[in-house]
């Protein structure tokens, strides 16, 4: 009897191959693919595994392309329709051969929706079986492991499958047919072929950014005053505001001044409020990608990738969670004590207790707990290290004691007009020693005064203030409102945000909306109102979660998002022309400014343009002053582009950012005499930078 299991990542597969084996796994190889034989209570079992996803949904038949809707698709190989998925083809037939070896299948692919949609396309696809047995787990821990194997379910999670499915089908039919509807009324308009995304969360979540970019033009500053009590309270310096805060009426800033010219002033009341501040809840992605991006600056798609790194390599539970809860399941004394070399100092407080009890948040997933370290051991570094010591001091603050906060407040009469000062400091630290460096608080005393004291008045004054714009989102605040407004799951919403600037829809850390994604939105306000409904999208994800609980059949939602599609495409169709006009206009003027670069630097008149040879097929930086400055500069012929808004600090000049698939970003200087060169060329992948001279020279237009 010969059993295969089924993972997700060759590392996975050796993190169960080595747990479930009686003795050190046997590692084998097929070209680029590998896979384990291990023998468990002499029983031969085979452990394989994917990549991630082996199979994509396509078109049954190639359609010509402008043609939508588009609903014909099935499953197929991935090597087949995405030319940068051929290494996935040896690992799909890897999995053809080893099954013909077994008499037993068990997937053990991530326990959601994605690793259910993996497993059952293998199962279904390769294997060409209807079942197959179930493991699931949250750490990749030999302990767990073991027990998940132990009592895995005789059959797949048909439900969860199901659920995932719905979702792969409806984001390929939204994001391919309006994707297809708009770049084809460009091409209609216009001739010019460019490529314009949407999508079922895309699109609503554009509209929230294009609104606050909308909120933000229509803002028009009010001028206002606060007026301040500069003075001593015996020896101690106090500064105190006017009650009123923000004073738009002149006049009354003006009475407040008179009142008080040469005024004596007291402290009429003063008050005092305790607060017990409870410990921070367990981490979901969400609150995690939100504490990274706010203490480590590391954006949420990146804290999302190194967290898989982490729970692959058995240091973390699994990542892509919404639960804020952790079960008494967990041994948290055992966790503790494997962590108390690293953390010595707070996870001896901890284990001091009796008891240990976490203060959970409301929200729970079917799937998997909240996120906390395993306890086992590994060598960090980087964002791996910085981010595993956040989720650490995380997990230890969950058990810690409530902090207290003392706030103190004083009110100062001066002829009736009241100034106010308060200040809070932390008089009990609680569970703020247990999350460490993370645990910023602003800590404000004021003087120790009391009732009837004498204030020394060194001053009293207005200052003339403007009001402020709205904030725009953060790549954090972006998310946490999406995950508010139930727009895409807690693994795909940073991935739309990445998209959004991949596709010229934002720029910048504050996520600032382009004419062309502004342009975007108001076209589809005016088509297609539907397509920006968020309801309409937290509609679907509340169906979804309803056929992961059996409620709702996926045949009943595929319809019904047919139903919506078609009628959005229809009015598509009709106005398709104009459309395309909008469309092409607001791409031309993005694309121009991305070009963009700043102020050449040897004229001093021209702007530095990114250009495109259509000639050569080269690309290559140029003065628009051309022929007066004949200035270039080279670029790399390979990876995305993108403009980066600060100057080299070395010299000035301007700086792009080159993006390569499957290599860290790097930041370039124009200027190939940097005297920073060295430090960008030790950071980057090889690559021999192009001479000013060896630039190509072309006539550059001045559009």
């Amino acid at each position: 009897m010969t059993e295969l299991i089924i993972t997700e990542k060759p590392m996975a597969a050796l993190k169960i191959a080595t747990a479930l084996g009686d003795s050190k796994p046997i590692k084998k190889t097929k070209g680029k693919s590998v896979y384990y034989e291990i023998t468990r209570n002499k029983k031969e079992i085979l452990v394989g595994c994917a990549v991630g996803h082996l199979f994509g949904l396509a078109e049954k038949i190639k359609s010509k392309w402008g043609t939508y809707p588009i609903f014909d698709i099935e499953w197929k190989p991935k090597a087949d329709i995405d030319k940068n998925a051929k290494y996935t083809k040896s690992y799909v037939t890897l999995l053809k051969q080893l099954g013909k070896k077994a008499d037993e299948f068990t997937v053990a692919t991530d326990y959601d929706l994605e690793g259910a949609v993996i497993g059952a396309n293998i199962i279904r696809e390769a294997l060409k079986l209807k079942d197959a047995k179930r493991m699931k787990f949250s750490t990749l821990t030999k302990d767990e492991l073991n027990d998940s194997y132990t009592n895995a379910s005789k059959h797949l999670d048909f439900n969860m499958i199901d659920a995932g499915e719905t979702r792969h089908y409806l984001d390929w039919f939204y994001g391919i047919n309006i994707t297809s509807a708009l770049s084809t009324s460009v091409k209609t308009a216009t001739g010019r072929f460019k490529i314009l995304s949407s999508g079922r969360v895309q699109s609503p979540t554009l509209k929230i950014i294009v609104d606050k970019e909308k909120e933000i033009k229509k803002f028009k500053p009010e001028t206002y005053w606060e007026v301040y009590l500069d003075g001593l309270h015996k020896k101690e310096i106090i500064l105190a505001k006017h009650k009123d805060d923000k004073i738009f009426d002149k006049k009354r800033k003006n009475e407040i001044l008179k009142n008080t010219k040469n005024k004596p002033a007291k402290v009429s009341k003063l008050n005092e409020i305790k607060k017990n501040q409870n410990p921070p809840t367990p981490f979901d992605l969400t609150s995690l990608q939100i504490e990274a991006f706010r203490h480590l600056r590391i954006s949420p798609k990146e804290s999302s990738q190194v967290a898989q790194e982490l729970y692959i390599s058995g240091l973390i539970s699994y990542p892509r969670t919404s639960s804020q809860k952790l079960p008494k399941s967990i041994n948290y004394k055992k966790i503790l004590k494997g962590l108390s070399k690293s953390y010595k100092k707070e996870t001896a407080e901890l284990l001091k207790k009796k008891t240990l009890k976490p203060n959970e948040g409301k929200k729970s997933d079917p799937a998997h707990p909240a996120i906390y370290p395993t306890g086992e051991k590994g060598s960090l570094s980087g964002k791996n290290a910085r981010l595993y010591d956040l989720i650490v001091h995380r997990f230890l603050a969950v058990f810690g004691e409530p902090a207290i906060r003392l706030t103190v407040s004083a009110q100062i009469n001066v002829n009736k007009e009241i100034f106010t000062l308060a200040g809070t400091t932390t008089i009990k630290p609680g569970w703020h020693t247990l999350y460490g460096k993370y645990a910023k608080f602003k800590e404000e005393e004021i003087p120790k005064m009391k009732e009837g004291d004498e204030i020394k008045v060194k001053k009293i004054q207005d200052e003339e203030k403007e009001t402020q714009p709205p904030a725009r989102y953060s790549q954090a605040s972006i998310i946490k409102q999406m995950d508010k407004l139930n727009l895409g799951t807690k693994s795909t919403r940073a991935m739309i945000i990445d998209t959004l600037y991949n596709r010229g829809y934002i720029e910048g850390d504050q996520l600032e909306a382009t004419e062309l994604g502004m342009n975007i939105v108001e076209v589809l306000e005016k088509y297609s109102p539907k397509m920006l409904d968020e309801e309409l999208t937290k509609h679907f994800e509340e169906e979804m979660g309803q056929i992961r609980e059996g409620k709702v059949k996926k045949e009943k939602v595929i319809s019904e998002a047919k139903k919506v599609l078609i009628e959005i495409l229809n009015k598509f169709k009709k106005n398709e022309k104009v459309l395309g006009e909008d469309l092409s206009k607001a791409t031309i003027e993005t694309e121009n400014k991305m070009r963009e670069l700043g102020v050449c630097q040897k004229c001093g008149k021209g702007k530095l343009i990114i250009i495109h040879s259509k000639k050569t097929r080269k690309r290559f930086v140029a003065c628009n002053a051309y022929p007066n400055c004949k200035t270039t500069y080279g670029l790399p012929q390979q990876g995305l582009l993108k403009k980066e808004k600060n100057p080299c600090k070395h010299d000035g000049f301007p700086q792009i950012k080159v993006i390569t698939r499957g290599k860290r970003p790097w930041i370039l200087c124009l200027n190939p005499k940097c005297p920073g060169k060295e430090e960008w060329k030790s950071s980057k992948p090889a690559y021999k930078f192009p001479s000013t001279e060896q630039a190509e020279k072309k006539k550059v237009s001045k559009k």
